[in-house]
């Protein structure tokens, strides 16, 4: 059994679970995470984050269920309203990251979405996987070559057909796969405990 977490780096539901999965990881380390890249904003959801209006509703929904923090530098990039958030480039830069160390794809995941969300910086920009990738002790340079490389964009195309395939709807969703057997955990929001209690009844079936 696996735990596969399908999450877009963009979603503000997904910087809300990052704690989640992140105990979750720490309570089952027998238990490998693949993170799989969704496609929330792709095609026409790519405008100005000023034409999504329930975004700063949604954040302070967010951060009370889940805690989750939400930066200044953030705040900034809502205010202005003209960033575009693109989830291909964000799930191409988790590819070049998942490639420098997949057994920390989760760790990563979580990094990934406070450098926005904490950071304010941009999902789109060489420079933010320099910098995460510094933070995390990865060597900088090749995780830069790798976001701009060929590859990371077929890895975010496939990335994006996995989670189709899985049948995922919503951001985050957290599945426990087994074989053939896949079992959703969590869709949007739950606790840690939730998660452990959904995991057990999973194992035992």
């Amino acid at each position: 059994m696996k735990l596969v977490y399908v999450f877009d780096a963009y979603c503000g539901w997904s910087h809300g679970f990052s704690a989640t999965l992140t105990e979750t990881a720490r309570r089952h380390p027998e238990l490998s995470v693949e993170v799989v890249s969704g496609g929330l904003f792709t095609g026409a959801r790519r405008v100005p984050i000023r034409e999504f209006g329930y975004v700063q509703g949604a954040n302070a929904k967010i951060a009370e269920l889940t805690g989750a923090e939400f930066g200044a530098a953030y705040d900034r990039l809502i205010a202005d309203g003209s960033f575009v958030m693109d989830s291909e480039a964000a799930a191409r830069g988790m590819a070049a990251l998942r490639q420098a160390a997949p057994d920390r794809a989760a760790e990563l995941a979580a990094a990934l979405q406070d450098a926005f969300y904490a950071d304010g910086l941009s999902l789109s920009e060489e420079s933010t996987y320099r910098t995460l990738a510094e933070a995390a002790g990865l060597d900088a340079d090749a995780v830069a070559a790798a976001f701009s490389a060929p590859g990371a964009a077929k890895a975010a195309r496939a990335d994006f057909r996995r989670a189709a395939e899985y049948g995922v709807q919503g951001f985050p969703t957290l599945l426990a796969v087994d074989g053939e057997r896949v079992t959703v955990l969590a869709v949007g929001h739950a606790t840690a405990d939730q998660v452990d209690g959904r995991l057990a009844a999973a194992r035992a079936a």
